[in-house]
């Protein structure tokens, strides 16, 4: 691949360019495009250890819960091998100039777009994060972000640690998933909606959105430690990666600027909480996320970086085991 060919390979469209915008300004997600679930059933993918690869980066909130599930059920390196692109996109995709030589020592690429391309040369959507990878066949095999967390919550769970949390109890299930599309719909990708609508109509209608059940949120976490009472869940995961980028990112960037998480009694104080458990603070960087963002994402011509917020507050104690009684994961 030539020089010419790596600075235009797998070039980083616009939502518009992409079709993520509609005729009216609001933003649209993209549907993901290889979501074979794993499993033991015909056409499902195989669970094996040792066969797969996640690519993540901080910087994003869909990775990152990836991240902080493993930790938390104990899913190693020696099960699914991890590899991280820098949280700055490029004009060519996702980069791993983290990587010695700025090429991933498993995939042997340096940016993203080229295993989407080997995989299906017809795809032309943007090459995103989280990417499972299957190492035996070298082709992407899994990006769908909405159900990755429960495979390895259920069908891994032969490679679970000894003690793992069960983040998607049974008795449960429904309710999980009814619970995590609203925190999809009205909290993860509201934020977006706000941040990347085109007419002033559908910032509004999104900026609403995401405060109205941000003030319902703040009202359940009142009266409960987390989102199911006692019971740490896939659910607490999906809220507290958006809820860790609010202050740095999207309350600036994204024009979502009524109120900051810190301002609120009980999501500020259950953040804190999970930040404080090592697999939620392990999988944090802040530094990333405004990077990612204020860098990237949002429109920041000068690329200037702010000196705030102060984040050192995440350190702090919080009430939760006050109300609650000892943290027992």
């Amino acid at each position: 691949m030539s020089d010419n060919d790596i600075k235009t390979f797998g070039k980083v469209a616009t939502s518009e360019d992409k079709g993520e915008i509609s005729d009216n300004g609001a933003f649209v997600r993209q549907q993901n495009r290889f979501t074979t679930p794993f499993g033991n059933e015909p056409g499902q993918l195989p669970v094996e250890a040792g066969r797969y690869r996640l690519i993540w980066t901080p910087l994003c909130p869909w990775a990152t819960r990836q991240i902080i599930a493993f930790k938390l059920l104990g899913i190693g390196e020696d099960v699914i091998s991890v590899g991280k692109v820098a949280p700055q996109r490029t004009d060519s995709g996702w980069e791993f100039s983290l990587d010695k030589d700025g090429v991933d020592p498993v995939l042997g690429i340096r940016f993203l777009p080229e295993i989407y391309a080997k995989t299906d040369p017809e795809y032309e959507g943007r090459a995103t994060v989280p990417t499972v990878v299957d190492v035996k066949e070298m082709k992407i095999v899994n990006n769908d972000y909405h159900h990755l967390t429960k495979f390895w919550e259920t069908v891994w769970k032969p490679f679970h640690k000894e003690g793992a949390p069960d983040l998607y109890p049974e008795d449960l299930r429904s309710e999980i998933d009814s619970l995590n599309e609203v925190i999809f719909n009205e909290i993860n990708n509201g934020v977006y909606k706000a941040g990347f609508a085109k007419t002033q109509e559908q910032y509004e209608l999104n900026y609403h959105l995401v405060f109205n059940r941000l003030d319902k949120l703040e009202e359940h976490l009142s009266k409960n430690r987390f989102l199911f009472g006692d019971r740490l869940t896939d659910s607490d995961i999906r809220l507290y990666v958006t809820l860790a980028r609010f202050d740095t990112a999207y309350y600036f960037g994204f024009r979502l600027n009524k109120k900051r998480i810190r301002d609120y009694e009980n999501l500020w104080n259950y953040s804190r909480e999970l930040y404080s458990i090592p697999a939620f603070k392990e999988a944090t960087d802040f530094d990333a996320i405004k990077r990612g963002y204020l860098l990237g994402a949002t429109e920041n011509p000068d690329n200037i970086l702010p000196l705030g917020p102060d984040n050192s507050l995440w350190e702090e104690p919080n009430n939760r085991a006050e109300k609650f009684g000892p943290l027992k994961i």
